[in-house]
């Protein structure tokens, strides 16, 4: 769901006989520096999430925590009319420039004050059916507990364009996943396409058993929230007619 399999990188071929080797890809670290030079300056989130400072900046915000969960959660779905996601030509800062800022945020700006502009009205949180105020309770209790690190080491260890990591999926490079697969995302998810051509490479390649794509109408970032009971009919869709069967 939301993030599309970009498959495994290919390793470099027939270089003894001359052949040029690919090309390297922008680390993240080199992405945000060209970030930076946008007007206004930006930088991509993921880098922001691995800063020793990104736990405190959120469990500490301003706003408090309630408050930034529920501008964090507005700003990322359906309900934020300025999720109009599409294709992106290239993993350019000009062309990442289009995306919001919850993805490609303000160089000087964390993500609590991020989020904060994009608090939804008391009439919008009334009318808000798929995330209650008891519900973002249960996110502000639990992460004032555990705090946010656990969370943000998954973006500490997966660094896609990292010679390291490269190096270590170079293991299962011409694999592909071959059993039945689906894949689901809220249209005004931009999700989608933050990785530009993963969507594409997920359906011409790095599934070779793709049997559906499906964008939902109605929902965002949150799609298994925003949207429960079309998420559950195609998941129970895809086991009836993909699950293992006895012979």
């Amino acid at each position: 769901m939301s993030s599309p399999f970009d498959g495994v990188p290919s390793l470099p071929f027939d270089t003894a006989n001359g052949a040029a080797p690919p090309r390297r890809p922008m680390t993240d670290d080199e992405f945000d520096a060209e970030l930076a030079k946008l007007d206004p300056p930006r930088k991509y989130y993921r880098n922001y999430q691995r800063t020793p400072g990104a736990n405190d900046d959120m469990l500490h915000a301003p706003q408090g925590l309630h408050a930034f969960f529920r501008a964090y959660y507005h700003y990322k779905s359906a309900d934020w009319p300025g999720n109009k996601p599409h294709p992106l030509k290239a993993r350019t800062a000009k062309e990442m420039a289009q995306v919001p800022t919850y993805y490609v945020m303000e160089k000087d700006k964390g993500m609590a004050a991020t989020v904060a502009p994009f608090m939804p009205t008391a009439e919008q949180i009334a009318n808000n059916k798929w995330l209650t105020e008891a519900e973002v309770d249960v996110y502000a209790t639990e992460y004032a507990r555990t705090q946010f690190t656990g969370a943000l080491q998954g973006y500490r260890v997966r660094r896609g364009t990292d010679p390291k990591s490269i190096a270590e999926m170079h293991t299962f490079s011409g694999r592909t996943i071959d059993v039945p697969s689906m894949f689901i995302a809220g249209a005004s998810d931009w999700g989608m396409y933050q990785t530009p051509g993963a969507i594409e490479r997920m359906q011409g390649t790095s599934c070779t058993n793709l049997v559906g794509v499906h964008r939902i109408e109605g929902a965002g970032h949150w799609v298994q929230q925003e949207q429960p009971e079309k998420v559950s009919e195609l998941l129970l869709a895809f086991l009836r007619d993909h699950g293992a069967r006895k012979t």
